[in-house]
């Protein structure tokens, strides 16, 4: 309970007090391929990110028992609007008070009914667990220049057609609003 509370708290430090958007310096580039990570999706296929290449790609923890879950909508717009020239992938996660429970085909279903949502959905997992994405997205010995892991559901993270970490976007910005809108130009 405690430890709960505890996040809790230190999300909401987070987005009040913390930068919403933080972009790469020009030069910055990954150690690491990002096209070397396979994800498991929500229906237990391994999939692997290679499958991208060429593709701008938007990385998003999601809870279906948040505050940001409506952002799910938003998404789902962009995905539509950007057809082909973006993916994005919802990583489903519990680590920000408990707000994602619910097993693989709960959380599918949770998305269908309410969103419609057609982008993947990979497997639960923890931001802070042994993760090789979350490893590349929070490493800058990996991914050239960020270290910040999300510090609520609905961060995202932007990734450009070459595989590189342009952005990380917190929680409070919109899919739809102007900082990703024009990171996606």
């Amino acid at each position: 309970m405690l430890a709960s509370l505890a996040t809790m708290a230190s999300g909401a430090v987070s987005l009040l007090f913390s930068k919403s958007t933080i972009v790469a310096e020009p030069g910055k580039i990954s150690q690491a391929s990002f096209y070397d990570i396979d994800i498991e999706l929500n229906n237990g296929e391994n999939f692997s990110l290679s499958n991208l290449k060429g593709k701008k790609i938007m990385i998003v923890n999601v809870a279906s028992k948040c505050g940001f879950t409506s952002q799910y909508s938003k998404l789902q717009e962009l995905y539509k609007k950007m057809d082909g020239e973006l993916e994005i992938i919802a990583i489903p996660c519990n680590d920000f008070g408990r707000q994602e429970p619910g097993s693989p085909e709960q959380i599918k279903t949770f998305c269908d009914l309410n969103y419609n949502i057609t982008f993947p959905i990979a497997a639960k997992q923890s931001t802070r667990a042994d993760s090789q994405l979350y490893d590349w997205l929070s490493k800058p010995s990996k991914n050239g220049w960020n270290d910040k892991l999300p510090s609520w559901n609905f961060c995202k993270y932007l990734i450009d057609e070459k595989g590189e970490l342009t952005h990380f976007f917190k929680s409070s910005v919109s899919p739809s609003g102007k900082e990703i809108l024009s990171a996606l130009k």
